[in-house]
């Protein structure tokens, strides 16, 4: 297909009605009423009961006790199964629950051999043809200002609380609800002692062949204040992206010298995806995108999945206050140190929660992303023409080419077609592209940004 001349309703056409707007002012597909409903359901309440909850087992430090059954890890973990489980039973048995446990051996924090458990609720999809897997995590383990001291309170209602709360929120949302492909709700254990629990999952993830097309990892996702300056925000939440791939291949390095699209890796562009999910169907929370893989001196459970070459990225508050995090429950020269639920935002985190679930289901219940796109580079001209091959599952109703000045860094305008080809009367040199496919109720795929062809 060639559009020769840019006419202003060309992408404007789409059976649902009113479409929310791009960053940049071009229209993007209807929002889906399922995923409205679904936002809809998330309640502030529940998440304060979670949190209040997993801080009442004392400290779930990966190297408490496993046998009490009321405090430490051993207990917060049969909590949250239970809790699992109750969901699951309510959507007709759909969600399954795994435990991943295996023994955690002597190494950097960790003084002494203990066991060490993963929590997987996996709702699985319904086309046998869609093999992608779409995760969010969070982590279960916390820790005091001393990390080997496994016996102290270490409430860790924000780190991680808060992203332990939302995936429960999740689960208890979309347990009897269907989608094509499959979602999994992963609660880490080791984050503290040095990612034990997501290193496991990602070797294992790889050895097994997962197909994990995105990876929401959610650490510290529940408070507003700044320590230090006292800063306060509710409305915006961070999104960490790597910009050169971890995983990066000599080829691939190749390609992304060639095209400049170092602002345009795969985390990227999911991050720009819960950019646009979150004005669609969460107001007054903006993304705001971190051209960082995490944040100075810290290191999240997204990490080790990149590394083996998946597509993740982390969320975190946009003011974190270090007097919540990692400190023990005191008071020195009048500030008050320590990760309690009094200090968190439940407004704020139910936010953060439904930004998750519409990004989990929009991603869940389009069609696959094109494998490859490629734009032609063979000749000089002022028309630019891009190809792509057609989604291998979801049966997309048709396809987006996104365009953005090479100096933007969210995505301007769309170009709606039913083809797996498009010309533009635009410069190749002066912007750049990417295509995703487009699902009958307007569930967009995460974007691709294309090779270059000759």
């Amino acid at each position: 297909m060639k559009i020769r001349n840019l006419i202003p309703w060309v992408f404007v056409l789409w059976i649902g009605g009113t479409w929310p707007q791009l960053a940049g002012g071009q229209s993007f597909p209807a929002r889906d009423p399922i995923i409205e409903k679904s936002v809809q359901q998330v309640s502030a309440d529940s998440l304060r009961a979670y949190v209040q909850t997993l801080v009442s087992f004392g400290t779930r430090h990966t190297l408490s006790t496993e046998n009490d059954p009321h405090r430490g890890i051993g207990a917060a973990r049969r909590w949250v199964e239970a809790r699992l489980q109750e969901y699951s039973q309510r959507g007709g048995n759909r969600l399954r629950v795994e435990e991943d446990r295996w023994m955690l051996t002597p190494g950097e924090r960790v003084p002494f051999a203990h066991p060490i458990a993963n929590i997987i609720a996996t709702l699985p999809g319904t086309d046998t043809s869609d093999h992608r897997i779409f995760m969010a995590s969070a982590h279960l383990d916390s820790r005091r200002s001393n990390v080997l001291d496994s016996i102290g309170d270490a409430p860790g209602a924000d780190d991680d609380g808060s992203g332990v709360a939302a995936l429960l929120e999740i689960a208890r949302i979309i347990a009897n609800q269907h989608f094509p492909a499959t979602i999994k709700l992963v609660f880490f254990s080791g984050e503290e002692q040095g990612l034990y629990g997501s290193r496991h999952l990602a070797e294992r993830a790889a050895s097994e062949g997962w197909q994990i097309a995105a990876l929401l990892n959610n650490d510290i996702i529940g408070q507003t204040t700044a320590s230090e300056t006292g800063l306060q925000d509710n409305t915006r939440v961070r999104v960490f992206s790597e910009t050169i791939p971890a995983a990066e291949t000599p080829e691939q390095a190749r390609m992304r010298r060639m095209t400049n699209g170092d602002n345009d890796s795969p985390s990227r562009e999911l991050a720009r995806y819960l950019y646009e999910i979150a004005r669609a169907y969460i107001p007054n929370l903006d993304v705001v995108l971190i051209y960082r893989p995490d944040r100075f001196l810290r290191g999240g459970d997204h990490l080790p999945f990149q590394q083996k070459g998946y597509t993740a990225v982390r969320l975190t508050e946009y003011y974190e206050n270090f007097n919540h995090q990692h400190q023990d429950i005191r008071v020195e020269k009048g500030i008050h140190y320590g990760d309690l639920p009094e200090y968190m935002d439940f407004e704020y985190l139910r936010k953060n929660t439904a930004l998750n679930l519409a990004t989990l289901i929009s991603l869940a219940k389009s069609p696959a992303a094109p494998a490859h796109a490629w734009l032609s580079a063979g000749e000089l001209g002022n028309e630019t023409t891009l190809r792509w091959m057609a989604s291998a599952s979801g049966h997309p109703a048709g396809y987006r080419v996104l365009m953005r000045d090479t100096d933007q860094p969210l995505w301007q305008q769309a170009f709606y077609t039913t083809d797996t080809t498009l010309t533009l009367p635009y410069s190749k040199d002066n912007v750049f592209f990417a295509v995703q496919a487009i699902g009958a109720n307007g569930d967009m795929s995460l974007p691709v940004f294309p090779e270059i062809s000759r």
